[in-house]
């Protein structure tokens, strides 16, 4: 078994980095080499600017690279809870957001040739307890109705052609996708280059200072200059943003991924081929890879620590919930247990602005590997003083009470929702 992420391991890393020292003076700095980052840097230098991106680590190595695969549109939560906790029109334009996102997806990769194995195939969201369905039924009529007709409500029956374990129903969003996120990162991060922006890693940013023309940037390679400045930094954001850290809980997500699974073994398990989600607080998400692994995640526990003793933790208990759900895939071999930050607000939805000079995007709670290079590219045009389609301008961002960076009170969110789970 690999510790590592599948996605990072089975593709090409980019090369394209700037080497030398860090210098100069940009009209954007970009900070943070993710999906956000990238898909802003590379909006940003198509129009012209002078873009630099500061990757502390390597491109695509935070929550791009260690996800679970998926790019689903609709939102996270329930869209019906979304309009009474947002407002109808902020929820709508969130939700139309995240399908444009995939489309975002398509029309990139396509644009940039980027080899990364996307396919529309519809997300699956199962009802794991019979009382769930009531919930997604109301859901989808009001998703249905009010924004996204591509979506259908499944029986307990419609499912033996889609999942070959027993759930309740569920509701199939037919415009979600997957990828290969290792592949689309590097991908990424190299159009990005081509377009002129210079990507340099291992640059963490250690300080900030607004000066009277925008902000010096101190990084572990040299100092820059930038007129703007875009924070896309998420679960790793810098101890230098304080604004932000107050925000953001940063909280472990795991996944494993099996052996290569034969023609038989991947029909029985997944038949439908599409990316799943099941209906518990504490859940668990899953598809098949390129080369037929299922890729299994979930919180497993609730920690803000990834590294191999705590990754192999909570891949322990990963495929536990595998074999309880595919009891067929006995014996079958773990290849690879990685974990990763997830950067999750108060609320979970995500946050996009500006504040103090600084422009952001972060927050996806977990829902983020479609919409973040849609949101890059939203926030570049906002800097560029294109219009403004930030589904998120102007929304309230309360501190997390008690939170100053680590996050302490995880545990005992992981045992409130473990109860929830087992009285609902």
């Amino acid at each position: 078994m690999k510790y590592v992420s599948y996605w990072r391991d089975t593709a090409t890393a980019f090369a394209g980095g700037h080497t030398g020292p860090v210098e100069g003076h940009y009209d954007v700095a970009v900070i943070g080499g993710g999906f956000t980052g990238l898909g802003a840097a590379r909006q940003l230098a198509k129009a012209g600017a002078k873009v630099i991106v500061l990757e502390a680590d390597q491109v695509g190595s935070g929550a791009s690279g260690r996800n679970g695969g998926h790019l689903n549109n609709g939102l996270a939560h329930s869209y019906l809870a979304a309009k009474a906790e947002l407002g109808t029109e902020r929820a709508i334009a969130l939700y139309k957001a995240f399908d444009d996102s995939i489309d975002t997806l398509e029309r990139l990769i396509a644009e940039e040739n980027i080899a990364c194995d996307f396919r529309r195939c519809g997300k699956l969201k199962l009802a794991s307890k019979t009382g769930h369905l009531d919930g997604i039924a109301r859901n989808f009529e009001a998703i249905h109705r009010e924004v996204d007709p591509d979506t259908a409500l499944l029986s307990a029956a419609d499912l033996t052609s889609e999942i070959g374990s027993p759930f309740h129903g569920g509701m199939l969003f037919k415009k979600s996708a997957m990828m290969h996120m290792g592949r689309f990162a590097a991908g990424l991060a190299s159009a990005a280059s081509r377009h002129g922006a210079v990507i340099v890693e291992q640059a963490a940013v250690t300080e900030q200072v607004q000066e009277a023309k925008g902000f010096r940037l101190t990084t572990a390679k040299g100092t820059v200059r930038a007129e703007q400045v875009l924070l896309a930094t998420g679960a790793t954001t810098p101890s230098a943003f304080s604004y932000f850290r107050r925000r953001i809980i940063a909280v472990g997500s795991f996944i494993i991924a099996t052996r290569p699974l034969t023609v038989a073994e991947a029909a029985s398990v997944l038949p439908g081929n599409r990316t799943y989600v099941n209906s518990m607080n504490i859940g668990n998400y899953f598809r098949l890879s390129p080369d037929n692994r299922l890729i299994f995640g979930g919180r497993a526990r609730f920690s803000a620590t990834s590294d191999q003793q705590s990754d192999a933790k909570s891949g322990a208990i990963l495929q536990a919930a595998m074999l309880r759900m595919f009891p067929q895939l006995a014996g079958v071999a773990i290849d690879y247990c990685w974990g990763g930050l997830v950067d999750m607000t108060a609320d979970r939805y995500p946050r996009a602005g500006r504040q103090d000079g600084l422009w952001y995007a972060m927050g996806y709670s977990g829902h983020g590997a479609q919409l973040s290079t849609h949101l890059g590219m939203i926030m570049a045009d906002a800097m560029l003083g294109r219009a403004d389609k930030n589904p998120m301008k102007d929304a309230g961002w309360p501190v997390v009470p008690g939170h100053f960076g680590k996050p302490w009170f995880l545990p005992l969110v992981g045992a409130y929702y473990k109860t929830l789970d087992w009285i609902r």
